[in-house]
């Protein structure tokens, strides 16, 4: 009995001892958050048991902390040593904070760790070699932070891993081919690094993994013949690589439990393979941006639950052929797509009319830069949910179908480089939603429909290259968060509207080549965000108005008008500015020395002067020698004024002694004096002119 008690109270004494520890640990942790922080962790004290903290969860027996949740709490700091004190810890959760700094070597004590998860924070430095000490881990994330180094072949270690994310770091060199001995992983993710070299065939060993990301790294050689083994695989990304070769014609056998494939931007070349078609679960399929050939399968209509297809910029299509888009007709089967984009390739023929009937779930519809004729189909607006219509660089004419007018959730037009015609129509205005509406490079008449300015969201508007007439409606100036306006090679008359300033955010305007005159606005000088600035090829006249704060303008072309008076100093200041083209106006005085740009263009303005040697110009008088010639001149006028004042009294008065003086002895000698007098001022005063004309 004596012994049993005695062995309680050491057992009783050994876990206070031990709680002690972890209690120690959980402060000293806490020490390191910053101090504004450490409010979240208030439960962390003494005065109550540390099995009650936030986010601490302890054994049912021992009392000794297994389970640390600390995510999204916003702490920051660094992670102390403290924490591979924690001996008993069974989960790690610090993601979602902004701890910095680097892993502690000490998490590699935590010998029965099965879950670490230190995602979303800011962690720097390499990952330590301790950490491969912990055996026991399932589930490793570090993804969002800015670790650099190599994946260690000593990875190979954590053979229990079932989850092992690396997303986005700053990881560098070839991956290890130890990862063939994760055979439990089913899920690597190691996208958004800097990884290169070809994917080691060891991969093939990783017979339950379901979900593969690789996506945006630097890997090469041909597409991984490893993968073709993963036949558990659900999500595929090789995407943003250097992958080249062609795909196996057996794919879709060999993978057929994808629902999404990713295999965008690489250089895979061949032909699409059709039993792609065969996989029933696939959902998302990207294959944008590749060499890739030959026809676009006409069963992908098959798959009954795809949603997007992603073709765009390969070599797909035949140029011309009208069966080019045999595979349209399919996907009117496809009731849940929702993103369809096979632009940039060689599709030919006139616009399938099938197309109205595609999914009403469909938001993006993108078949731009292709060789696609006839016109855009009248039922078009049958497609409901449509956020995203690109057209543009194709051969397509005609007017805008009015069922357009329904398509309410708009936010992205582009028609750009057709040959559509007609006006352009006011139902536009519909789009309130609408952020890019791009009509440029057609045929389009008549007027701007001010309508256009109910389109408040609007970031990008171009409407240049067509046949628009009449002026700048004013309401383009509510459209507050324009960045982009062009409307340049039309023929718009009027003035630029007053209001222009509004348009704080603008950083494009140009509006170069049309019938536009009058002064410009000074309020364009409160568009303090312009870079770009086009107004050549108008008739605009007068100063240039004072845009002394838009520092940040890189581009001016104001050539070709009629504008007048000096040139800014102030432009010669522009430390941004690289291009500035003034020629062929009325501008005249000093032009200013511009050290910063690298174009400056000031021909055919006659009156302008300077001694650079590339303008070809007069050199300027300078003011000091201006200012004392006309002062010169002056004085000349003053003195030569006096003394023909002087000498013509003196005349009269010499004519008046003549003629009143008696012939006597005296008057006769005063008169020879007088005269004589006379001729010594007569001398003086032309020996004192002479003096001042030099």
């Amino acid at each position: 009995m004596k012994l049993f008690l005695l062995l309680s109270f050491i057992a009783l004494a050994l876990l206070e001892a031990y709680g002690e520890t972890d209690m120690q640990a959980l402060l000293v942790f806490k020490s390191q958050i910053s101090e504004e922080k450490r409010a979240v962790l208030s439960s962390w004290n003494r005065s109550s048991h540390l099995c009650n903290w936030k986010g601490v969860t302890c054994g049912r027996k021992l009392k000794r902390v297994t389970h640390l949740n600390l995510e999204n709490l916003s702490l920051d700091g660094v992670i102390s040593p403290s924490i591979g004190n924690l001996s008993f810890l069974i989960s790690l959760d610090l993601n979602g904070n902004s701890f910095g700094g680097t892993i502690p070597q000490e998490v590699g004590n935590l010998f029965r760790l099965e879950y670490l998860d230190m995602g979303i924070n800011s962690l720097r430095g390499r990952v330590p070699n301790s950490l491969y000490n912990c055996s026991r881990l399932s589930s490793l994330r570090l993804d969002y932070n800015h670790l650099g180094g190599s994946v260690s072949s000593e990875i190979g270690s954590l053979t229990k891993l079932v989850d092992l994310n690396l997303f986005r770091n700053n990881l560098r060199g070839k991956l290890p081919a130890s990862l063939g001995n994760l055979t439990s992983l089913n899920q690597l993710t190691l996208s958004d690094n800097k990884l290169e070299g070809e994917i080691p065939g060891d991969l093939a060993k990783l017979t339950r993994l379901e979900d593969l990301q690789l996506v945006s790294n630097n890997f090469s050689g041909v597409f991984p013949p490893a993968i073709y083994n993963l036949s558990s695989l659900n999500y595929l990304g090789l995407a943003y690589n250097n992958f080249l070769g062609r795909l196996r014609p057996d794919f879709g056998v060999l993978l057929p439990n994808l629902i999404t494939c990713n295999l965008g931007r690489n250089y895979l070349t061949g032909v699409i393979p059709t039993t792609i078609t065969s996989i029933s679960t696939l959902q998302r399929l990207g294959m944008n941006e590749n060499s890739l050939t030959g026809s676009i399968p006409s069963t992908f209509g098959e798959i009954p639950n795809l949603k997007w297809l992603l073709l765009s910029s390969n070599s797909l299509g035949s140029d011309s052929s009208s069966r080019d888009f045999e595979f349209l007709t399919s996907l009117i089967n496809c009731t849940q797509l929702e993103k369809l984009a096979v632009g940039w390739n060689r599709l030919g023929g006139d616009f399938p009319v099938d197309i109205s009937n595609l999914s009403s779930n469909l938001i993006a519809l993108e078949v731009g830069g292709n060789l696609i004729s006839g016109s855009i189909p009248h039922d078009i607006g049958n497609l409901i949910s449509l956020q995203t219509l690109t057209f543009d660089q194709n051969m397509l004419s005609g007017p805008l179908p009015t069922s357009l007018g329904k398509l309410l959730n708009l936010r992205v037009v582009t028609l750009s480089s057709n040959r559509l015609s007609g006006e352009v129509p006011s139902f536009i205005s519909n789009f309130t939603m609408l952020e890019t509406l791009d009509l440029a490079n057609n045929s389009f008449q008549g007027m701007v429909p001010p309508s256009l300015g109910k389109c408040s969201n609007l970031l990008h508007l171009r409407m240049d290259s067509n046949q628009l007439e009449g002026e700048i409606p004013r309401e383009i100036t509510q459209i507050q968060r324009l960045i982009l306006l062009d409307m340049s090679g039309n023929s718009l008359v009027g003035s630029l509207p007053e209001d222009i300033g509004k348009l704080e955010k603008l950083i494009t305007l140009a509006v170069a080549d049309n019938k536009l005159s009058g002064k410009l606005p000074q309020s364009i000088g409160k568009c303090l965000t312009m870079e770009y600035l086009y107004l050549e090829g108008n008739s605009f006249d007068g100063d240039v108005p004072d845009m002394k704060r838009l520092v940040g303008l890189k581009e001016v072309d104001l050539s070709k008008n009629n504008l007048s008076g000096g040139i800014p100093e102030y432009l010669a200041n522009f430390s941004k500015l690289e291009y500035l083209n003034l020629s062929f106006n009325k501008f005249n005085g000093r032009v200013p020395i511009f050290q910063n740009t690298t174009m400056v263009s000031v021909f055919g303005n006659k009156d302008l002067c300077g001694g650079v040697k590339e303008f070809q110009l007069n050199p300027c008088l300078t003011q000091e020698p201006l200012a004392e010639a006309k002062r010169s001149s002056h004085l000349k006028k003053i003195a030569v004024g006096v003394g023909v004042g002087v000498a013509f009294i003196l005349l009269m008065l010499f004519v008046a002694l003549i003629w009143c003086g008696e012939e006597s002895p005296m008057n006769r000698l005063a008169t020879s004096e007088a005269a004589k007098e006379l001729v010594s001022i007569r001398e003086r005063f032309f020996k004192a002119t002479r003096t001042v004309r030099r």
